[in-house]
């Protein structure tokens, strides 16, 4: 069973448990999440598993994860890029962008998800046939141009996890349209 550090409000290690305890009774704890750019200014999506509890077939974030209890926040970014995209990178290949403490419940599965997020971008400059898709985890990856997300209306918000709807990550995605451009 995986076991994830349970973190102060300083973001400091308090404990451990195990990660379905950890969002049943709200426990806050550390994750990662990275957002895949190109040169065309497109950010890479993945389409949510049908399977998944919470936001199926909903577009999120490139890569997220939790950082399990052995790693630092760069190292669970470097797994779970490759776990989840097959993109094989160095700390070095890994532009941060902000660390955020974040909260938001599901009623659907009765569970908390409080947390500090460190977000990340990387510079994607293959081919999407280079990219590989978790199995049970994602459906697609889609290319979506910066610009576009951006500006989602009202009906294209309804494709998306409510953090980017809501845009929760405007300013992050503003960064890395910044990046994009250089």
């Amino acid at each position: 069973m995986q076991e994830l550090n349970v973190v102060d409000e300083n973001d400091n290690v308090i404990g451990k448990d195990t990660r379905e305890n950890i969002h049943k009774d709200g426990l806050l704890h550390r994750e990662i999440a990275i957002w895949i750019f190109n040169n065309k200014e497109e950010i890479i999506f993945q389409k949510r598993s049908l399977t998944k509890e919470k936001d199926p077939g909903l577009l999120s974030g490139s890569c997220a994860g939790h950082v399990d209890e052995n790693e630092n926040y760069d190292q669970a970014a470097i797994r779970e890029l490759e776990e989840e995209t097959g993109i094989r990178a160095k700390k070095e290949d890994l532009i941060f962008l902000e660390k955020f403490k974040i909260g938001d419940s599901n009623s659907r599965s009765n569970s908390a998800n409080n947390h500090f997020k460190k977000v990340y971008a990387y510079h994607f400059t293959g081919k999407s046939a280079d990219l590989k898709i978790e199995e049970g985890e994602a459906t697609s990856l889609e290319f979506w141009p910066i610009d576009k997300v951006l500006n989602l209306n009202e009906e294209e918000k309804k494709e998306f996890v409510s953090t980017v709807a809501d845009g929760v990550f405007t300013e992050i995605f503003k960064k890395i349209k910044k990046l994009s451009a250089k």
